[in-house]
């Protein structure tokens, strides 16, 4: 469940409420109802009635994503560890990860590598210690390589000036590997590290070699735990990143309390 901490931080995010009509469930408490949802992964009518009303979780989600109160509790807790220098720029990762979306809706493709059933893509950046600082949403047919100018467009913080005297990585698979994509990390002086698995375990085998891939593939293991995000159920894009987003600021947020 989530701490204290991250509801002290999402607390001053969320809209004035309306003070019309019945008495108002706590937003605490339907925070922590949506938090449970997403971790177990359960339909928003199977919520246990000791979190609340299902309809009334279910409401108040809706209404906060419209505000855009996750995005901005993974933006805010990005930033603070920006501001205090604790993330990592050395390199960045990015990968995508594909999952199935049995019901379809907005962004949602065929899965080439699902008899071409409805699937759908997350592609993440991560800085250096798996911290996620871009993502983007496509459906499951979409090419990795067209996607990497969105995924750097929608990156709340950039590193710091006095970091480009130290070249950073960009890190990524063979799916990356296009011109079109080799130029534009080259424009955003990136140093290339676009390889195959192959050519990264020879590299591996180097005294002093960091490997880099893996960071984000653990990211995407750390995903993986929210089992709500293991298949896409909801219809409007908007609200399944909302969930990607809480997702990103649980794990930014855990990160600064744990070196905090």
């Amino acid at each position: 469940m989530p701490t204290a901490a991250l509801w002290a931080a999402v607390e001053p995010l969320l809209p004035a409420a309306h003070r019309l009509g019945r008495p108002r469930v706590c937003d605490r408490q339907m925070f922590f109802a949506i938090f449970y949802v997403l971790r177990a992964g359960l339909q928003w009518k199977a919520l246990p009635r000791c979190l609340g009303v299902a309809s009334t979780a279910h409401d108040r989600f809706q209404r906060w994503v419209a505000a855009g109160v996750f995005r901005q509790l993974w933006v805010l807790g990005l930033l603070e560890l920006h501001i205090e220098s604790r993330l990592d720029w050395s390199f960045q990762s990015l990968d995508g990860c594909q999952t199935k979306a049995p019901l379809g809706g907005q962004a949602v493709g065929p899965n080439p590598t699902d008899r071409g059933k409805g699937g759908v893509k997350r592609h993440l950046l991560t800085e250096a210690q798996g911290l996620p600082v871009g993502l983007a949403v496509t459906g499951a047919n979409v090419a990795d390589v067209i996607q990497v100018q969105a995924v750097f467009d929608s990156m709340p913080v950039l590193p710091s000036p006095d970091t480009d005297e130290f070249p950073q990585g960009f890190c990524a698979d063979k799916g990356h590997d296009a011109k079109a994509v080799r130029h534009l990390i080259q424009q955003r002086g990136y140093v290339d590290h676009i390889q195959s698995r192959d050519q990264e375990a020879t590299l591996c085998k180097t005294p002093g070699y960091r490997a880099r891939r893996w960071v984000v593939e653990r990211t995407h293991s750390w995903f993986n735990r929210f089992r709500r995000l293991l298949i896409r159920w909801e219809k409007q894009v908007d609200n399944y990143e909302a969930l990607l987003h809480l997702a990103c600021a649980n794990i930014v947020w855990k990160q600064s309390l744990l070196f905090g």
